[in-house]
C-alpha cells in the first residue's frame, strides 16, 4: 500500500520523459558543469559573438545584456556593452535581460513604488511579484525530484533499502528547501535576498493600509504573522486593524501562505530528524523558523548565528558622533558628513606640503615607466584614459635598484601611514585599522581620445559591496572587497581637468557631493553602500592621488606593505649614519601600522536604514584581485 503509488508515480514520469525527451531520459541528463554554465548564462557570451559575427546587432546586444545582468563584473563584457551603447543604428530597447525572472522585476518595481510612496502602484507589483514568486517556487520543488547526486558514492559502502530511500527523500527535502533561497537571489548575485515570502506581506500590509483597503491589509498582516506570530509592531496592527474593521468581522491569513508555512514546517522537521539521528547536515534558508523546531543540541548555534547578524545592523550616525581629535596640527575639516549630504564622509586639507607632493609626483614617474598597473592592463575601465600604478612594496624595489630615490619611497609610507592615523583617530578612536591596500595611482587623459566621451574615469561602485541600482542595495560577497572598512584618497596635484571624486544615492545617477582634488587634500569614508561614488573623466593632464584601503580584519592586513618595511628598516640598519639626513616625511615618524593605538571606546561598525525584505545575508569570502579608484 505505501509503495503502491510511488510506484504508479514512477511510471508516469517514466512514460511523460519518454514522450518529451525521445529516446531514453537519461541521456539528456545535463552534466553539473553544463548546469553551472547554463546558470551562469555562458551560452549567451558565445551568441553575443555569433551575433555581432552576423551583423545582427539587435540580436547581439540583447545576447551581451543578458550575460553581463548575471556576470557584473565582467570586464571584458562591461567594455562590450560600452561599445554596443556608442554603436550608431543600436536601439535603446535592445538591452533586454532574455532570461529575466518576472517576480524580481515586480519586486524591484513594487518596492520603487513603495519608497516613493505611491503605493497604490506598489500594491499591484507586489502582489505580482508575490503571485510570481510562489509559482517559480513550485517550479524550483518539482525540479527536485531528480536522481540522487552523491559525489563520493564509490567510496562509500552501499546503503541498504531503508537508508538508500531516507538519504534519498532527505536530499529532495533540503533540495526543496533551498528554493527559497533560488528564487530570492537576483541573477549575477549569490546572496539572497532575507526573508523575501514574509518581506512581500510586510510591505502589502503597510500599502493597503496607506490606500485605505483595511480588510486586505488585515490579511497580509495575519499572514505575516504565520511567520513572526510574536512581532510587536505587526500585532499591534493587527489590533487596530479589527478595531476598525469590527470585531464580529473574521480576519485569516491567505490560504497559500498558510500551505506554504505549513508544508516547509513539516519538511524541516523531518530533516531536524535526520540531522540529528541520521547524521545529515542542513542550512536553514529561513530566519523564520521555531526555535522548537530545531534539536536542542543546535539551537544555541542558532541563535548565535542570529545574533551575530543582528549585532551587524546597527547606526551609522551613532558612529559618526565619536568622531576623535585629530592627532596632527594644522590639518583642517573642510567638509563633514552634513555638509557632504551623507555619513561617514570627511574632507581634510593640508595633510601634506607642496614639497611633499612633488616628490611624490617624482616618483610616479617611475610608476610610468615600471608601475604594477591594474591586473596588466593600462586602460582599466575607458579606452580613453591611461592608468600608472605603483606599490609601496614596488617602490622600495625600485629604490633598491637605483630606479628611485630612497626617501621618496620612504615618504610613501610616510604620507600613506599619517592618512590612516587620520582616519583612525576621526572615523574609530581607539579601534585599531590596518592597512588592506595601498596604490600610488595617475590617470592620464589619452590625447585626440576626449571628443564626444560620454563615460567616466572610473564607474561608480562601493567598495566592501557590489552595488545594485536597480535593487537599491549592496550586496557584500565575492568579487567585492567585503572586508575594508574604511577608504581614503590623498591628492598630489590638481593641474588637470576633469578628475573629481563625487558621491551618489544608491541609484548611481543623484550626485549628493564632489570633492576637488588639491595638493595634500585627503577624503575618506566609510566603505560600505552609504558612500556609492565615483571619479568625473580626466579630459585633459595627468591625475595622481594615494589610494588607501583600511580594514579592522588583522587576517585581511596588506602584506606587501609589511614586506616594504621590514626592507626599509633593513636599509636603515645598512647606513653607517642614521637616517637623519633623509626625508622625514610628514609626520617625522617612521613607525609601522601595527603600532597599538590609544585605549579609547570601540566604534560599532556601521549601516542604514532598513526595510522589510532588503537585508542581505552576507557570505564574507574574499578575493585578493586588486583595486584602485
Amino acid at each position: 500500500a505505501l509503495f503502491g503509488p510511488v510506484l504508479q508515480r514512477a511510471g508516469c514520469l517514466q512514460r511523460c520523459l519518454g514522450r518529451r525527451l525521445r529516446p531514453a531520459p537519461s541521456a539528456h541528463r545535463a552534466s553539473r558543469a553544463v548546469r553551472r554554465d547554463f546558470e551562469r548564462r555562458e551560452p549567451y557570451n558565445y551568441l553575443q559573438v555569433a551575433f555581432f559575427q552576423l551583423k545582427k546587432l539587435d540580436q547581439a546586444v540583447s545576447a551581451a545584456h543578458t550575460f553581463f545582468v548575471a556576470n557584473p563584473q565582467h570586464l571584458q563584457m562591461r567594455e562590450d556593452i560600452e561599445k554596443y551603447r556608442r554603436m550608431s543604428g543600436v536601439k535603446s530597447d535592445s538591452f533586454q535581460d532574455l532570461e529575466a525572472m518576472p517576480h524580481w522585476e515586480a519586486y524591484e518595481t513594487g518596492v520603487q513604488h513603495y519608497d516613493a510612496d505611491e503605493y497604490l502602484q506598489a500594491v499591484a507589483r507586489l502582489e505580482e511579484s508575490l503571485s510570481e514568486a510562489l509559482s517559480a517556487l513550485e517550479e524550483c520543488r518539482a525540479l527536485c525530484e531528480g536522481p540522487q547526486e552523491d559525489e563520493d558514492e564509490e567510496e562509500k559502502m552501499q546503503p541498504g533499502l531503508y537508508e538508500a530511500i531516507a538519504a534519498h527523500y532527505i536530499q529532495v527535502l533540503k533540495c526543496r528547501q533551498q528554493c527559497v533561497l533560488e528564487i530570492a537571489t537576483k541573477p549575477g548575485r549569490i546572496s539572497a535576498t532575507e526573508d523575501f515570502i514574509p518581506s512581500h506581506l510586510d510591505l502589502l500590509q503597510f500599502a493597503y493600509s496607506q490606500v485605505g483597503n483595511q480588510t486586505l491589509a488585515a490579511e497580509c498582516a495575519a499572514s505575516y504573522l504565520l511567520f513572526y506570530p510574536t512581532d510587536e509592531p505587526v500585532l499591534e496592527k493587527m489590533k487596530q486593524y479589527r478595531t476598525e474593521l469590527g470585531e464580529d468581522v473574521a480576519v485569516t491569513a491567505r490560504q497559500s501562505i498558510e500551505h506554504y508555512v505549513q508544508r516547509s514546517l513539516m519538511e524541516k522537521k523531518l530533516i531536524y530528524y535526520a540531522v540529528e539521528h541520521l547524521g545529515e547536515t542542513f542550512n536553514d534558508p529561513d530566519l523564520w523558523t521555531p526555535d522548537e523546531l530545531i534539536p536542542e543540541n543546535l539551537r544555541e548555534k542558532h541563535r548565535e548565528d542570529q545574533e551575530k547578524q543582528k549585532q551587524e545592523t546597527l547606526d551609522v550616525e551613532e558612529k559618526e558622533k565619536r568622531a576623535g581629535a585629530l592627532p596632527f596640527e594644522g590639518i583642517a575639516v573642510t567638509m563633514d558628513s552634513q555638509q557632504m549630504n551623507g555619513s561617514q564622509r570627511v574632507v581634510f586639507d593640508r595633510v601634506l606640503t607642496e614639497s611633499e607632493c612633488k616628490d611624490l609626483l617624482r616618483l610616479t614617474k617611475a610608476a610610468g615607466e615600471a608601475g604594477d598597473g591594474y591586473r596588466a592592463r593600462r586602460s582599466p575601465h575607458t579606452p580613453h584614459e591611461r592608468f600608472e600604478g605603483l606599490t609601496v612594496l614596488k617602490a622600495v624595489q625600485l629604490a633598491q635598484n637605483g630606479d628611485v630615490e630612497w626617501r621618496d619611497a620612504k615618504l610613501l609610507l610616510q604620507a600613506s601611514e599619517k592618512s590612516r592615523k587620520i582616519i583612525e583617530s576621526y572615523f574609530t578612536p581607539g579601534k585599531k585599522l590596518h592597512f588592506s591596500f595601498t596604490h600610488l595611482v595617475c590617470r592620464r587623459a589619452v590625447d585626440g581620445e576626449q571628443e564626444g566621451r560620454m563615460d567616466l574615469s572610473h564607474p561608480v561602485h562601493a567598495d566592501n559591496c557590489l552595488l545594485d541600482p536597480e535593487g537599491q542595495e549592496c550586496w557584500k560577497e565575492p568579487p567585492a572587497y567585503v572586508y575594508r572598512d574604511y577608504s581614503g584618497i590623498l591628492y598630489l596635484n590638481d593641474d588637470f581637468q576633469g578628475g573629481g571624486l563625487f558621491f551618489t544615492e544608491m541609484d548611481t545617477v543623484t550626485v549628493t557631493a564632489e570633492v576637488h582634488p588639491k595638493c595634500g587634500r585627503l577624503v575618506a569614508f566609510s566603505s560600505g553602500k552609504e558612500n556609492p561614488h565615483g571619479v568625473w573623466a580626466v579630459r585633459r593632464g595627468r591625475r595622481c592621488a594615494i589610494a588607501l584601503w583600511y580594514t579592522h580584519s588583522t587576517e585581511h592586513a596588506e602584506q606587501e606593505r609589511v614586506k616594504a618595511e621590514e626592507l626599509m628598516e633593513q636599509r636603515a640598519m645598512e647606513q653607517d649614519q642614521p637616517d637623519g639626513d633623509k626625508h622625514q616625511g610628514t609626520d617625522g615618524s617612521s613607525r609601522s601600522s601595527s603600532e597599538p593605538g590609544a585605549p579609547r571606546r570601540a566604534a560599532k561598525p556601521a549601516d542604514q536604514r532598513q526595510k522589510p525584505g532588503l537585508d542581505r545575508k552576507q557570505h564574507p569570502k574574499v578575493l585578493r584581485a586588486r583595486d584602485e579608484f
